[in-house]
């Protein structure tokens, strides 16, 4: 194989573990490849719920034909023992020749053992193949395992003037229809869908994925420190997805009310007048969470802005303008130079149906 070669294949194999994204927490979304010949004769990515693995899904695919094989792995394989085998040794056993990967596993139970194990078995290891690329597409799984965090991706749907509601309160529809339904193909590649209580008294939202056919709900996370929420959508459609509830000292009394609606109680540390947001996103990492998609409102926004935990920001704006009457998409951040401001840098930028798509990415 030359080195072109090994990068198209990783590519797939990166391309392939993405199917995964939202659907495999805590585990990586992880994609595999076995070639033969130059032809590829097995594929697979991380199935929902986290197993099987990649690696044995394509095994399976590849059959005999995986004797004497290279296989393309996007993440170092797993090599300890949890719900399934360790996926090391699944490589050695169907006589894989040589195991090419894009990253080694961070996660102590892993880093490097797995690499480790098929050197010790004589299978040709190589490693760092279009890492870049496998970086970005893990970047939940990474910043779980070495932040405690997962990564956060902000959503912000505005007029060009940055609002997101009239001076009324006004906000269905700022954006499009194209929008709207890509937000919801979002919402599907993160574990959890996270908002502030403002907007759950606001909206009442339901805050699931839609239009998408038969899809694996998002986690439902709610921020609010005193439960001052209205058992509305949310608590009715628990049996669709899972509704958490993130909170400070709240009363007994919406605690005990949430819990009789199958919601989940999560208690978090009180900071700066409200939830800590470290805290609250350590928790959700603990939880097993490692890609959080936020959809407001300003003051959860400005708060995760603030603290740095902002990962990627998408924008959409809609070709309107609604005035300084109108609802910011922030709250207020801390005063100070403009060289302290939050700053991220252009990903891409394209139409969607009227309104325009802007992805950032904190530097």
């Amino acid at each position: 194989m030359t080195a072109e070669d090994d990068r198209r294949f990783m590519a797939l194999a990166i391309q392939l573990g993405a199917r995964g994204l939202g659907r495999v927490w805590p585990n990586p979304a992880v994609g595999c490849v076995i070639v033969q010949g130059g032809r590829i004769v097995g594929r697979g990515w991380t199935q929902e719920g986290g197993r099987p693995h990649a690696e044995p899904v394509a095994l399976a695919q590849a059959g005999e034909r995986a004797r004497g094989a290279t296989a393309y792995v996007s993440l170092e394989p797993c090599s300890h023992h949890g719900k399934t085998p360790p996926c090391a040794e699944a490589l050695v056993a169907e006589g894989i020749a040589r195991v090419v990967t894009a990253l080694e596993d961070p996660d102590p139970r892993v880093s490097g053992r797995g690499h480790g194990r098929l050197r010790a078995a004589g299978v040709e290891v190589t490693t760092g193949v279009l890492a870049a690329e496998a970086e970005a597409a893990q970047a939940g799984f990474l910043s779980r395992i070495r932040l405690g965090r997962p990564m956060v991706t902000l959503k912000l749907a505005t007029s060009f003037d940055g609002r997101i509601a009239t001076a009324a309160g006004e906000s269905r529809w700022i954006t499009g229809p194209e929008a709207r339904h890509l937000v919801h193909a979002m919402r599907a590649r993160h574990d959890a869908v996270l908002v502030g209580g403002g907007t759950v008294r606001a909206d009442d939202p339901l805050l699931t994925v839609r239009g998408m056919g038969a899809v694996r709900q998002p986690v439902r996370v709610v921020a609010s420190a005193g439960l001052d929420l209205p058992l509305g959508q949310l608590a009715g459609s628990v049996a669709e997805g899972p509704v958490w509830l993130l909170h400070g000292n709240a009363p007994l009394a919406p605690q005990e009310a949430w819990r009789a609606a199958g919601a989940r109680l999560l208690p978090v540390a009180l900071g700066g007048g409200g939830l800590d947001p470290v805290a609250m996103l350590e928790t959700l990492g603990q939880q097993g969470l490692t890609r959080v998609f936020c959809e407001g409102g300003g003051q959860l926004a400005a708060a995760l802005l603030a603290a740095g935990l902002v990962d990627e920001v998408v924008g959409f704006t809609a070709g309107l303008a609604l005035g300084a009457g109108g609802l910011p998409s922030l709250g207020a951040l801390p005063a100070g130079p403009l060289a302290a401001a939050p700053r991220f840098e252009l990903v891409e930028s394209r139409a969607v149906g009227g309104d325009v798509l802007h992805r950032w990415r904190r530097v």
